[in-house]
């Protein structure tokens, strides 16, 4: 009883640090591209979730302004968006322990939902990796009442650009879908 605080306070420092490790990864990525196929989930020695999509790995070119600051993105508690959108966790391999785990579990689902390579490589650019992933977690969850993801995500995509989308109210739908209340703070 006395180590949970201990385990919950690692826990979200480990957080923070693959957070911060991904953001170190994107600006030190090469421009090169192993390989043009997707990978398939079962391969468990993964240390980027460029490998599942290497179309990302392609991102950093001179011409291309960067929009992301060097201060991880602002996002929701993982625990939060896995209560408002649960059925990601059934595509995950090993279970969704942290941001990493799901951002690799949505890159995967993307492909399920049909959201081509190009269109979550924009949505990643434009909201942020973890952002993108909580919103293919939420079309996923919604799959049944959307007839094509890839044009959805792009219309949201096409919003955040101009400002004009946050995934707080997506996600605090997808709760109140499920039946779990939240008190959003901020």
């Amino acid at each position: 009883a006395e180590l949970e605080p201990i385990v919950a306070d690692l826990a979200a420092l480990r957080d923070d640090v693959d957070k911060l490790l991904e953001i170190h990864m994107e600006s030190t990525i090469p421009s090169g591209n192993e390989s043009q196929s997707e990978r398939q989930q079962s391969d468990s020695n993964t240390d980027s979730i460029f490998e599942f999509e290497p179309a990302l790995e392609k991102s950093g070119s001179a011409a291309e302004p960067r929009t992301r600051s060097a201060e991880p993105p602002k996002t929701y508690p993982l625990g939060l968006v896995l209560k408002a959108c649960p059925e990601i966790a059934d595509y995950a391999v090993e279970g969704i322990g942290n941001w990493r785990d799901f951002m690799i579990t949505a890159a995967q689902v993307r492909g399920y939902l049909g959201v081509s390579p190009s269109a979550y490589e924009d949505a990643c650019h434009v909201m942020g990796q973890e952002i993108a992933a909580v919103v293919i977690a939420c079309i996923l969850q919604r799959a049944q009442h959307i007839d094509s993801a890839g044009g959805y995500l792009r219309v949201l995509t096409e919003k955040a650009r101009a400002g004009e989308f946050s995934v707080g109210p997506m996600l605090m739908a997808a709760l109140r879908a499920n039946g779990v209340t939240a008190k959003m703070t901020g």
